[in-house]
């Protein structure tokens, strides 16, 4: 009964943060499109409590529920498709935590810019690619780490 727990938790976690990450970004790029502070600011202010009160939350809670669930099952942490998922966890931190002050400055600028009836600045667009650039593999490594506990191959680099 607590497995099915730790499992439920730990696959909703996984979809909470594919979902939210994928919602995030196509909301990002449609608002960023209209190239209006006003509505970027409104946007990135409810991406950054998205990304607060899903991603954040998720976050913590995968490697809880996932060095549970792989104890319980008997799956070596520093071995095969396990450290290979946790490998590519850290990876997507890399590039997420970066992206989050990315998103709180980028609401920033546009709420500065939105309040003064001016066109975004520079630095706000220089941010922008900077934040397009990092979701691409971070979203990939979170689509490899679905697969790998989807497949869980072993042995992962062929014997």
């Amino acid at each position: 009964m607590l497995y099915d727990l730790f499992r439920f938790a730990h696959v909703i976690g996984a979809c909470v943060l594919l979902g939210t990450g994928a919602g995030i970004a196509f909301f990002m790029v449609i608002s960023n499109r209209s190239q209006d502070p006003a509505l970027i600011s409104h946007v990135a202010g409810i991406v950054v409590l998205a990304d607060t009160v899903f991603t954040a939350t998720a976050a913590v809670f995968q490697p809880v529920t996932g060095y549970w669930l792989a104890r319980e099952t008997g799956w070596p942490i520093w071995e095969g498709w396990v450290l290979a998922s946790l490998c590519l966890y850290l990876f997507v931190g890399v590039f997420w935590l970066p992206v989050v002050w990315i998103q709180i400055r980028m609401r920033r600028l546009a709420v500065e810019a939105a309040d003064n009836g001016t066109d975004l600045p520079s630095a706000y667009h220089r941010l922008y690619r900077i934040w397009f650039a990092c979701g691409f593999p971070a979203f990939f490594a979170v689509l490899a780490i679905v697969w790998l506990m989807l497949t869980k191959p072993d042995p992962l680099f062929g014997a």
